[in-house]
C-alpha cells in the first residue's frame, strides 16, 4: 500500500498516527436507542467535503452508551460495501455504524484535515483491496497499515488549507447544479402534484402495461480500470446510483471477452438501479447522451417504454426519483441480511405509475431541457474545477505544492 512520496518526509502507518475505531449499530429491537440528539453516521452521510454535523439516523442517550463515540475533527471511511473508500469528517462528536473505520488523530502528528484529504486519495486503493466476489470488505488490520506521509505539521495545515479552498470552489458549482435540481423538482410538483398523493387524480396503470420490456444487464469480471480508446466497458453502480447518468464509472471488459452488443447503452435510455443499499437502491438516471460501447451490470435494469405507452422518459423519470415515489419503490426490496436489498423485476411491474396528459408531460419536458441546459454549463466549469483539483492533491502528497 505504498505510493511514491518524497524521501524527506516520514511514511507511518494509521495506527501510529492515530486511533482506529470501528464503529457498531445498538440493537434495532431497543427503539429507545435511537432517535436522541447524537449523530449516527453510515455510507450514506460519507463522500462530502463539509463537515458532518447532523444526520438522518440518530442515538438517544442510552444508544450512545452502546456505540463507539467519536469527537469531532475524526475521518471516517467506509470499509464495507457498495460504497467502500468514501470519506467524511466529523464536525461534532457522533458515532458509526460497522461499515465505517474511524482515524481518531494524534494531534501532535498530523492535522486532521490533512489526513482527510489524503484518504480521499485512497478510494481506489481501497476498492482494490477490499475486492471481493460478495460484498466489497477491507478488514480494520489492513485498513490500520495504509501508510501515510508526514511533512512538518505545519506544511501540513498548508496543504489542507490549499486542498480545503479549492473544494469550496467545486461545492459552489455542485450546490449551483444542486439548486437546478430542486427546480426540476419544484417544477414537477407544480405541475403534477405529490405522485404518491395524487392530489390532481391522473389515471395510475401497473408498470407492466407501460413497458416492452425491462432489460437486465451482465457483470462479467472486468479489469480494474475505466475503458480507454475504443475498449467496451460495464457501467458500475455508481453510473446510476445519484440518478444523475455518469458514463465515468465504468470498468474496462478484458481482451478476449465478447461484449454483448444488445446490452450497449443508448441516448434516451432509462436506467435504474435494481441492487444497493436500502438508503441507494431504487435510483433512476436518464441518459441524455452517452459514449459508445458501455454496457449495463447485472445491478442495473434499462426500461423499455411501449410506443403508444402515453409516457414519455423525461416525466417517467422525473416521477420515478420525486423522492415520495422513490421511497415507496424502495419498499419493494428484498433480501437477506447478508446481502444487499434487490427489487425484482416482478415487483416493479406491479407499481402503479400516474399518467397525466401526454401534452402536460410535453410541455414539463420543455422546461426540463431548458434547466439542463443551466446545468450543463454549470457541469463544464465543474469538470476544469475537478481536474485543477486532482492536479493540486496529485502534486500536495508528493512534496510538489
Amino acid at each position: 500500500m505504498r505510493h511514491k512520496f518524497p524521501l524527506s518526509w516520514p511514511i507511518i502507518s494509521f495506527k501510529e498516527v492515530a486511533e482506529v475505531v470501528t464503529g457498531t449499530t445498538p440493537l434495532t429491537s431497543h427503539p429507545e436507542y435511537y432517535g436522541g440528539s447524537l449523530p449516527f453516521i453510515g455510507p450514506a452521510e460519507l463522500g462530502k467535503v463539509e463537515s458532518i454535523t447532523q444526520s438522518p439516523k440518530s442515538l438517544s442517550h442510552d444508544g450512545s452508551k452502546q456505540a463507539r463515540l467519536l469527537p469531532a475533527e475524526t475521518v471516517l471511511v467506509c470499509c464495507i460495501g457498495a460504497t467502500i473508500g468514501k470519506v467524511g469528517f466529523s464536525g461534532t462528536q457522533l458515532a458509526t455504524n460497522q461499515q465505517i473505520n474511524a482515524l481518531v488523530c494524534n494531534k501532535d502528528i498530523v492535522f486532521p484535515r490533512y489526513v482527510f484529504h489524503y484518504c480521499q486519495t485512497l478510494e481506489s486503493l481501497i476498492r482494490h483491496q477490499g475486492a471481493s466476489t460478495t460484498l466489497p470488505l477491507l478488514p480494520k488490520g489492513r485498513f490500520q497499515e495504509i501508510e501515510i506521509p508526514i511533512p512538518p505539521l505545519e506544511e501540513q495545515r498548508r496543504i489542507a488549507e490549499i486542498l480545503d479552498h479549492a473544494e469550496k470552489l467545486r461545492s459552489k458549482r455542485r450546490e449551483a447544479i444542486a439548486q437546478l435540481n430542486t427546480l426540476t423538482q419544484a417544477i414537477f410538483l407544480e405541475m403534477f402534484g405529490d405522485p404518491v398523493k395524487n392530489p390532481k387524480g391522473w389515471k395510475r396503470l401497473p408498470f407492466a402495461e407501460l413497458l416492452t420490456n425491462i432489460d437486465s444487464g451482465w457483470s462479467p469480471i472486468c479489469l480494474d480500470r475505466r475503458v480507454f480508446g475504443e475498449e467496451w466497458g460495464v457501467l458500475k453502480l455508481g453510473a446510476v446510483t445519484w440518478c444523475e447518468y455518469n458514463p465515468t464509472e465504468n470498468k474496462a471488459l478484458p481482451p478476449g471477452v465478447e461484449p454483448n452488443q444488445n446490452l450497449e447503452v443508448k441516448s434516451g435510455d432509462l436506467l435504474f438501479t435494481r441492487k444497493n443499499t436500502y438508503e441507494l437502491v431504487a435510483a433512476c438516471a436518464l441518459v441524455r447522451e452517452t459514449p459508445p460501447r458501455l454496457m449495463m451490470s447485472d445491478l442495473i435494469f434499462r426500461f423499455r417504454l411501449c410506443a403508444d405507452a402515453g409516457v414519455n422518459s423525461y416525466y417517467l423519470h422525473q416521477l420515478l426519483i420525486y423522492p415520495t415515489k422513490r421511497r415507496n419503490i424502495q419498499k419493494l426490496a428484498g433480501g437477506s441480511a447478508s446481502s444487499m436489498p434487490n427489487i425484482s423485476k416482478a415487483k416493479l411491474q406491479t407499481t402503479l405509475i400516474e399518467v397525466p396528459p401526454l401534452a402536460l408531460q410535453q410541455e414539463f419536458t420543455q422546461r426540463v431541457e431548458a434547466v439542463e441546459k443551466l446545468k450543463a454549463s454549470h457541469r463544464a466549469l465543474l469538470s476544469e474545477l475537478d481536474a485543477l483539483f486532482a492536479s493540486l492533491q496529485h502534486r500536495a502528497f508528493r512534496g510538489e505544492l
